[in-house]
């Protein structure tokens, strides 16, 4: 199970002090949320369905009361605590004598003594937390960069390099193939990102070169001209906002102005928009 791997991973990863873990429904277990939600750290999991028979009552609809301590089922008839379990899980058990004359008890248990049994884990409360913080809003958004990242590093790993199954009989020889595909996957990303990075620079260098020029233009319906003092310490006039052309590439107003920020050899330009 991937929760059995969570410890290694994570004592790697907290040195690093992140706000957010965000992790598939693999490590959506109360132990983990109990970890994180202890060092600080907000557990972002995703939406489990519930693993109920078809046609049975769900967990959610046997209200749990906090003050009591007991459940409620649908036909308001309580669950009362029995005992814990090994893994950590409190019982809640009916009354035998009550549920065999249900009306429902064919949604509620296949016990031969008409007994259902609810159970809750001691860390629950820290389930409830993760789930308030998957409802809050924006991380729905988050989650969904997920798949964006790790989920389609995975896919690469299993589809290009061979990692849909093992090649190699030992765990040492698997673990060379592993360390020597993850570094060529590692050089194919660097070199994307500096291959990006000469592009941006080299975007920089052109718009300094026309803005000494006092050259800039600007695409405009009327065709008139405007000239426009522009401070790198003020932010950059919203009457100027447009559509810019440098060397024939398109830029926003907005992209402009981050540009403008991150030279400072000028302290003023005087532009004349087109």
């Amino acid at each position: 199970h991937d929760s059995r791997t969570f410890k290694t991973l994570y004592d790697k990863i907290k040195i690093y002090s992140p706000a957010m873990i965000i992790a598939d429904a693999g490590y959506r277990t109360p132990a983990i949320a109990h970890e994180l939600l202890e060092d600080g750290i907000e557990p972002l999991f995703p939406y489990k369905r519930p693993m109920t028979k078809e046609g049975f009552f769900r967990k959610y609809e046997y209200a749990y009361d906090e003050y009591y301590d007991c459940y409620i089922c649908p036909e308001n008839h309580i669950l009362s605590y029995q005992t814990t379990n090994r893994e950590g899980y409190r019982e809640y058990v009916s009354c035998g004598e009550i549920c065999a004359s249900c009306p429902n008890l064919h949604r509620c248990t296949e016990s031969k003594e008409h007994i259902k049994v609810v159970t809750r884990h001691v860390w629950e409360e820290y389930m409830e937390k993760a789930e308030d913080i998957r409802h809050t809003l924006g991380n729905k958004q988050i989650y969904d960069l997920r798949k964006e990242t790790i989920e389609r590093i995975f896919g690469t790993a299993k589809e290009q390099h061979g990692f849909r199954y093992t090649q190699y009989i030992g765990r040492a020889r698997m673990e060379m193939k592993a360390g020597l595909t993850f570094a060529c996957m590692n050089l194919k990303k660097l070199a994307r990102i500096l291959d990006k990075r000469e592009e941006r620079i080299s975007t920089i260098h052109n718009i300094e070169r026309l803005l000494k020029e006092k050259t800039f233009f600007k695409k405009s319906g009327a065709g008139d001209y405007l000239q426009h003092q522009l401070c790198l310490q003020s932010v950059c006039p919203r009457s100027s906002a447009g559509i810019f052309y440098v060397d024939g590439v398109t830029y926003d107003g907005n992209t402009i102005e981050s540009m403008l920020y991150l030279s400072d050899k000028i302290t003023i330009y005087y532009i004349t928009f087109k």
